[in-house]
């Protein structure tokens, strides 16, 4: 079975063209991929400053979150 050859310059036009074309019309999707990037690296970004804070007991943490001081 002979296979084709495309040329590597020919393949990268075409797979350019088709994210431009598929990004077009699903806009939906690119936009949940960038959302969700983002709330990536703000989850990391936290995550890291959290690491460079005092340790708190779970107690704490709930009480912070039922609203105590």
């Amino acid at each position: 079975m002979a296979q084709a050859s495309i040329p590597p310059e020919m393949l990268k036009q075409a797979m350019k063209e088709a994210l431009v074309e598929t990004f077009s019309e699903q806009r939906d999707l690119l936009r949940e991929v960038f959302a969700d990037v983002l709330e990536e690296i703000s989850l990391v970004a936290a995550i890291e400053e959290g690491r460079e804070t005092d340790m708190i007991n779970r107690d704490q943490v709930f009480d912070l979150l039922d609203g105590g001081s």
